[in-house]
């Protein structure tokens, strides 16, 4: 048996060439026809198993191909959805954007903030073109109103600023505060213009007394008067009063009143008769009010004149004036001669009658303050072989040294920083005797006299000195000293 691999011949048993090494596989001979068949089998199966895997694999294949298509038509098919998607997304996303922007372009305090942003610039107009804007959109609010103002204030346009006031003032919608502020930015534009007249009317037809007060001072309202008219059986003190500081001018016979007319400083007495009082007020920026005009009819009852017992004439005996009034009057008198008033001394008592001529008046005031007729007295009173008044005071003096009351006759009293002084002051009658009255008057070191209430009496003939007192029954009895 030959090497199949080298030729050489191999001995038989042996299973490996001794030349190259080759390892010999025993196997059958087949005879050719039978190889031949077996070769064309295995051919056969060959071709057919290579025509199965071609089949297979264009199967495979085909089947691939068929799923990439259909993943690659999927895939395109999400694609398409997917940019659909995308699409419609961004187109949402613009249009909620636009929309977004659309409402905030519209929005009241968009528009206020570039009406701020244009008069931050300067310009004035444009940015009151978006107040507008914002002021129809919602009203409610005075900010925009308050803006306005301003902007056309530094556009020097004041009308236009006053009359975006006057909808704060007349809308009726916005809080105290705002009208107060309305008020107070119309009144300054008005004063800073000299506008007075304007602002008294502006004042005159606000309703809120609060307000009106705050600046009352610009108004001229008509004058009060205290007193309503009417008719009275009394006499009127007619006071005349104004809401501010100014000048009030009246009339009392119904003429009209005018800057030349009487000025009203101090209440008018109105007593019997008609009145008719017109005035007028001007305050301190020259507002003048209305003319108001009142009319008064006074009927007042006179009281009786006073009754005096002692008639007038000379005396020479001590007298005492006593005086008969009338129920629910005072009684008043002078001696200088001039008319008694309710401002004269107050007659509460006898009058002792003065030495001397003293020319007495007397009067009755009712408590309407209707005066009576006056009643005179004329009195002289001499007295004969008497000790002078002069005299009297210094034997006064003398007898209040020698008591122990004073320290000397210069009136000092004793530890106490005082002077005492006296002074004559009539002639009364105690127990039929006559008596010099002399009063007591001290000073402080002002130089001031201050009366005390003591009085001290002299006997007019004797000299006799002693105080002045009363008994139980209220007569004058003479007190040693």
């Amino acid at each position: 048996m030959k090497c199949p691999n080298c030729g050489k011949e191999i001995e038989e048993g042996h299973l490996i060439c001794e030349v190259c090494g080759n390892e010999i596989q025993m196997v059958p001979d087949f005879e050719p026809e039978i190889e031949n068949s077996i070769t064309e089998t295995l051919s056969t199966l060959a071709a057919l198993q290579d025509e199965g895997l071609k089949n297979k694999t264009q199967q495979g294949m085909q089947k691939l191909d068929k799923e990439v298509d259909e993943d690659e038509d999927k895939e395109k098919r999400n694609s398409k959805f997917g940019i659909m998607i995308s699409t419609v997304i961004i187109f949402l996303i613009i249009l909620c954007t636009y929309a977004l922007y659309t409402y905030h372009v519209n929005t009241v305090s968009y528009q206020i903030d570039k009406a701020k942003e244009y008069a931050a610039q300067g310009e004035y107009e444009q940015a009151i073109t978006y107040l507008d804007t914002a002021y129809e959109k919602d009203d409610s609010l005075a900010q925009i109103l308050f803006l306005k103002a301003d902007y056309y204030y530094l556009l020097f346009d004041n009308e236009s600023a006053l009359k975006a006031l006057e909808q704060i003032i007349d809308k009726g919608i916005y809080p105290y505060e705002d009208v107060e502020e309305a008020y107070d930015k119309m009144i300054t534009i008005y004063s800073n213009e000299g506008r007075y007249e304007e602002i008294s009317e502006l004042l005159l037809a606000c309703k809120e007394d609060t307000i009106v007060n705050l600046f009352q001072s610009y108004m001229a309202k008509e004058p009060e008067f205290s007193y309503v008219e009417g008719d009275y059986a009394e006499i009127i003190p007619l006071k005349l009063s104004s809401n501010t500081s100014g000048t009030i001018y009246y009339t009392m016979d119904g003429s009209t009143p005018d800057k030349n007319s009487d000025v009203y400083t101090a209440p008018l007495f109105l007593e019997s008769g008609d009145y008719t009082i017109s005035a007028f007020f001007v305050n301190d920026y020259g507002i003048e009010s209305q003319i108001v005009q009142k009319t008064y009819h006074i009927d007042l009852e006179v009281p009786n004149a006073p009754e005096i017992a002692v008639y007038s004439g000379e005396y020479h005996e001590p007298m005492v004036i006593s005086v008969q009034g009338q129920e629910g009057c005072e009684i008043y008198y002078t001696t200088d001669g001039s008319e008694p008033t309710k401002d004269s001394v107050p007659y509460t008592g006898p009058i002792p009658m003065p030495l001397g001529s003293t020319h007495f008046k007397f009067v009755n005031i009712s408590k309407e303050g209707v005066s009576s007729e006056v009643t005179m007295r004329t009195y002289k009173l001499t007295l004969n072989n008497t000790i002078s008044t002069e005299d009297a005071v210094s034997r006064l003096i003398t007898g209040l040294v020698a008591s122990g009351y004073l320290e000397d006759a210069s009136g000092k009293v004793a530890k106490q920083n005082i002077t005492y002084h006296y002074e004559f002051s009539s002639v009364i009658s105690i127990d039929e005797e006559s008596y010099f009255t002399i009063n007591e008057y001290y000073d402080d070191g002002t130089g001031v006299l201050n009366r005390t209430d003591k009085v001290f009496v002299v006997q007019v003939y004797t000299g006799a000195v002693a105080r002045l007192g009363y008994d139980e029954n209220g007569a004058y009895i003479a007190v040693p000293l």
